[in-house]
């Protein structure tokens, strides 16, 4: 007999879900994505695009912030690894489309076990610090790197042909970016149920005491940082391929702002909230564009030249609105709305 939120066996403890309501919902919001393209239009289907390729990027901060605990400001530079990874295989080492993909996952994890190796002793800003000298020497890399990284010009990266299917319509990529985002949802939900997920949230609750527990820390700290880098390369092949240019200039450090807004905003360590501040920070610039374009006059200009440094505000401010209201993020309200509208009319 089942007795609202108690379970009655260890499967159920590790079981992704077992809410028939949550399966149905789920069902219904998958074949309205598959769908999207049919109805929306060009714009539409290429905002609802970014959003997907974020998500598989964000989930790949969550993984090493959110459920390690180990902050990262740098999180650009595994981006950039894995768009030039992706390029570089595709247009100088002339490799098929689905091994440069692959490629743009190794190359970045490969440097974020060097990058990792730090994270044995330093932790929180020092940390957070050189991650982001970490970004800049990818970066300065890759400008000196002449012809084979394109310096200063970037890299034309056509749109491919992967697994006998074309990709170079609109519709066709993004179905292929909701099919890698959903790919990497499953991946980050069974990581986090893993006993590899569970020593990661251990480490980041108290390092001290998992490390009596048994966890090994330097395993499990290099392990995040290489799941985390592949995960974030393969989003920023993804974008480079969006972009159909891959160039240093593509990749701000806002972006790494960004990262971390969408899984403060979202609700820190929880895959939900990552797919949740990712729609919530991809679409807030627009929503804002909107309404000054509405409003015209000297903000719709200002809103032209200095698009770069809205955004930083908007981000800053969503962070510094959500730590200050609801430190739980947006998952944290879903959650307390969902729980109303169950126990409704005995919720208070």
């Amino acid at each position: 007999m089942r007795s609202a939120y108690f379970k009655e066996h260890y499967s159920a403890l590790v079981v992704l879900t077992d809410s028939t309501a949550v399966k149905a919902w789920v069902a219904v919001l998958m074949l309205s994505l598959v769908a999207a393209p049919f109805v929306l239009g060009n714009f539409a289907l290429s905002h609802l695009t970014i959003i997907l390729f974020t998500v598989v990027g964000v989930l790949g901060l969550t993984v090493l912030t959110g459920f390690a605990g180990l902050i990262s400001l740098g999180h650009v530079g595994f981006l950039m690894l894995g768009a030039y990874a992706y390029a570089i295989g595709v247009t100088r080492l002339s490799l098929p489309p689905e091994l440069a993909l692959i490629l743009s996952a190794m190359v970045p994890a490969l440097f974020g076990l060097l990058v990792g190796v730090p994270s044995l002793r330093l932790h929180g800003l020092y940390l957070a610090i050189t991650t982001l000298a970490f970004s800049h020497i990818v970066s300065a890399l890759i400008l000196a790197g002449g012809k084979f990284t394109g310096a200063g010009r970037g890299i034309t990266v056509p749109r491919p042909s992967m697994l006998g299917f074309d990709l170079s319509s609109d519709r066709s990529f993004y179905w292929f970016c909701l099919f890698i985002s959903t790919l990497a949802v499953l991946v980050t939900l069974n990581l986090r149920r893993s006993s590899f997920g569970r020593a990661l949230v251990a480490l980041r609750d108290n390092d001290i005491a998992a490390r009596t527990m048994g966890v090994n820390l330097v395993r499990y700290k290099l392990l995040a940082f290489l799941v985390s880098a592949a995960l974030t390369g393969i989003a920023g092949a993804l974008m480079g391929i969006y972009m159909s240019i891959v160039s240093v200039e593509s990749f701000p450090f806002l972006l790494s702002i960004e990262a971390l807004a969408v899984i403060i905003v979202g609700g820190l360590g929880s895959v939900l909230g990552a797919v949740l501040g990712a729609v919530f920070i991809v679409t807030l610039p627009e929503v804002f564009s909107a309404l000054v374009n509405q409003l015209g006059g000297r903000l719709q200009d200002v809103m032209t030249s200095s698009a770069h440094e809205v955004k930083s505000v908007l981000y800053g401010l969503a962070i510094i609105g959500f730590l200050r209201f609801d430190p739980r993020g947006l998952r944290g309200i879903w959650h307390d709305i969902r729980q109303a509208w169950v126990y409704w009319p005995l919720r208070y």
